[in-house]
């Protein structure tokens, strides 16, 4: 009968510990043959954090300036651009945004560039784009009151020019030639001023002018046709009847814009709305006249915002006495909110926008760089207001700057693995588990 030996059941190591030790072997091995460099002892090593220990036997890496996605193993120039290639430096000590370490010949390659932070005065204003259109209570259309036929027609086409009582046509309508001659037999038959101006009435709601109408009475007999006249000055815009046509009240005949003045409709960023207001002066500008600026004024904000562009519509309003602002132009806009004093501001270019944060570059001194999250505010003339973030004198980086924070970000990720890493475990306890083993 055979018999079986127990077997023994080794303690599962946890992989941090393996990783640990597998490291911590291969490097004391790797010590060993250098008898000159000073000895890590074991509880020394275990005291250091897996990316600290890594760092001190890392072989270095060299990169591009401008290209950091050429990395090598060792120096050289770049394939790219022919630069010569850097070493990547790692700061222990940096945080969030780790400090970047550039040689003073790299920074003048880079073309790196400073300027302090400061306080100032920014004039509020918005520059944009608009589209001129007409002004919608200074267009009058004109429909007939009765039905019938158009029988003259003075107007021919679309865009020419009218003015107030011009006469548009002449109609023919059997509803008002029958009032005309209710009118005509109040006269003749009535002494009744009530009921003669009853009838009069009635021809005026059919749309029959106050001279039509005088007419009739003088003349004593009634017109076939009477007169359609413009109840506005402007331009024709739409021209809805030809002669000959029968029309009915729904039928627009003619509709009439005033471009004495006009509107400018703009399209105003989220971030730029906090202090609009109506009545804030604005001026424009058009391709057709160069050199032409006209002055007007915000006259209506929108109530909401273009949920696909994230733009809030603005109206401008415009005198136009000329006529040359024609519609669908579209204009170069500036409007103004008036100063404000007294604001940190740096060059909007130093201003490195993610989508989820705002930053600058800090130039620390003797070639350190540190991005820094901030706060913005209104931009204007190039200039960006700093809500939070730095202090006026600091100095942050106008150029190159998203080379060095690109740099930064990579360090911050190498932190936060060895953040993410778990402890390593006490040097009793590991020796405590080689013990173990030794004794199965």
């Amino acid at each position: 009968m055979k018999t079986h030996k127990p077997t023994v059941a080794l303690p599962v190591l946890s992989i941090p510990v393996l990783f640990v030790a597998v490291l911590l072997g291969g490097c004391l091995s790797a010590d060993k043959p250098n008898a000159d460099a000073p000895s890590e002892t074991l509880a020394e090593a275990m005291d250091d954090s897996a990316l600290e220990h890594a760092r001190k036997h890392l072989d270095p890496k060299y990169v591009c300036p401008m290209h950091p996605q050429i990395v090598r193993d060792e120096e050289g120039s770049c394939p790219i651009c022919g630069m010569d290639l850097v070493e990547k430096l790692i700061d222990p000590n940096a945080g969030k945004h780790p400090t970047v370490q550039i040689s003073n010949a790299v920074i003048n390659s880079m073309g790196v560039r400073t300027s302090p932070a400061r306080n100032t005065t920014l004039w509020k204003f918005i520059e944009t784009v608009g589209r001129i259109d007409y002004d919608e209570t200074r267009v009058a259309h004109v429909h007939p009151r009765a039905a019938g036929w158009m029988e003259q027609l003075k107007l021919r086409a679309e865009g020419e020019p009218i003015e107030r009582g011009q006469l548009i046509g002449r109609l023919y309508s059997e509803e008002i030639l029958s009032a005309q001659v209710d009118f005509l037999i109040a006269l003749d038959q009535s002494n009744s001023a009530v009921k003669i101006e009853k009838a009069r009435n009635r021809l005026r709601l059919l749309g029959v002018t106050e001279g039509t109408i005088n007419a009739i009475q003088r003349r004593g007999e009634s017109f076939n046709t009477v007169p359609v006249v413009s109840t506005a000055d402007g331009v024709v815009t739409m021209l809805g009847a030809r002669q000959g046509m029968y029309v009915t009240p729904s039928m627009e005949i003619v509709t009439i814009a005033d471009l004495s003045r006009i509107w400018v409709l703009v399209d105003v960023y989220e971030h730029q709305i906090d202090w609009l207001a109506e009545g804030l002066s604005a001026v424009i500008r058009v391709p057709a006249y160069p050199g032409r600026v006209w002055e007007g004024a915000v006259e209506y904000i929108y109530p909401e915002l273009d949920p696909t562009s994230r733009t809030l519509k603005v109206r401008l309003a415009f005198d136009n006495p000329d006529g040359l602002l024609k519609a669908n132009m579209f204009a170069e806009v500036a409007i103004y909110g008036g100063p404000k004093r007294d604001v940190l501001a740096v060059p909007s270019e130093a201003v490195i926008e993610t989508g989820q944060r705002s930053s600058v570059v800090l130039a620390l001194g003797d070639g350190r760089f540190q991005p820094v999250d901030v706060v913005t505010g209104m931009t204007a003339n190039d200039m960006t207001e700093i809500l939070s973030g730095i202090d006026a004198g600091d100095e942050v980086v106008v150029s190159g700057q998203f080379l060095i924070d690109s740099e930064s970000s990579l360090q911050a990720s190498f932190l936060r693995m060895d953040e993410a890493a778990p402890p390593a475990a006490p040097a009793d306890a590991t020796d405590a588990t080689m013990s173990a083993h030794s004794e199965h």
